[in-house]
């Protein structure tokens, strides 16, 4: 059964998570018992992401694996920026020999020092990731990421959710969001997608600010917005206590999002771990399981 499948049947709001496999083997042991320390979530599904340009492809499809064997159902995520189709194919079919049964399409970057022409390119957007899975692997699960707040390289606010909507139309089972601290975002991106006959799920992704150093190496890989109040209530907090005390406000304002999302439709919560498990325990029982 897909991930999109399951969430369409559940009657109830859910977590998921997303992981970050090490690099190296040897922490593989302490990275899969931080996997089954968060099984006390019963998260629905989990995500794992992999290095710009596929650069850690194999290693997150093992890790992949071995999560998908524990019964938790899991996706990849799937990039295409500098890919080619029969690299894309052969990696789609493994996934299926592991146990594997969706993919998280997205364009992704190029790795560090290199750029990227589309003028030459099989896949340029991953609208056009999207279609090819469909097109050769149409067994497979596929979902796509959303902005709630503009992508850095949209134009417009307009302009990214038409990229969205795209997406979603190109065969899309559901949408993830990328992290955000706005929930009005949120809703205006659920929004539009309503008002273009769009009806998938879309799961709002949360990130708890755990210091000061790791919310600003993050808002500039992602390019999120952060308001203005809640950075300086950040900068206020590690002036009076450290990172200990701007985690503490980081956790209440997300406590705060997660509730507003669900009092306001959200079908659940897709939770960036950055693997702490304890973190996100803390935030789900603030939250109240």
């Amino acid at each position: 059964m897909s991930i999109g499948t399951l969430i369409a049947q559940q009657q109830r709001p859910f977590y998921s998570v997303e992981f970050f496999p090490p690099k190296k083997s040897e922490e593989w042991p302490a990275f899969l018992q931080t996997v089954e320390k968060l099984r006390a979530l019963k998260p629905l599904f989990a995500s794992v992401t992999y290095g710009a340009g596929g650069s850690s492809q194999q290693n997150t499809l093992e890790i992949t694996r071995r999560i998908a064997a524990t019964g938790l159902p899991t996706m990849t995520h799937l990039t295409c920026v500098g890919a080619d189709a029969a690299a894309l194919s052969g990696y789609l079919s493994a996934l299926g020999k592991a146990g594997v049964h969706d993919v998280l399409a997205l364009r992704g970057d190029p790795p560090r020092g290199q750029e990227f022409s589309g003028e030459q390119a099989e896949f340029v957007h991953a609208e056009d990731l999207v279609r090819f899975v469909r097109r050769t692997h149409p067994e497979l699960g596929v979902a796509v990421a959303g902005y709630p707040g503009p992508h850095p390289e949209s134009p417009s606010f307009t302009a990214d959710r038409q990229h969205t909507l795209q997406k979603v139309q190109a065969g899309a089972d559901f949408v993830i969001t990328q992290l955000f601290f706005d929930v009005r975002e949120y809703f205006d991106l659920v929004k539009y997608l309503r008002m273009h006959d769009v009806m998938c799920p879309v799961v709002p992704g949360i990130l708890p600010v755990l210091s000061l150093e790791s919310i600003r190496r993050v808002l500039s890989l992602c390019g999120a917005n952060i308001p203005g109040k809640l950075y300086l209530a950040l900068e206020d907090a590690f002036e009076q206590g450290g990172n200990e005390a701007v985690c503490e406000v980081g956790m209440r304002y997300a406590v705060g999002q997660i509730r507003r999302l669900l009092e306001g439709g959200a079908p659940g919560i897709h939770l960036y771990t950055l693997n702490r498990a304890e973190i996100c325990l803390q935030l789900a029982d603030a939250v109240g399981r």
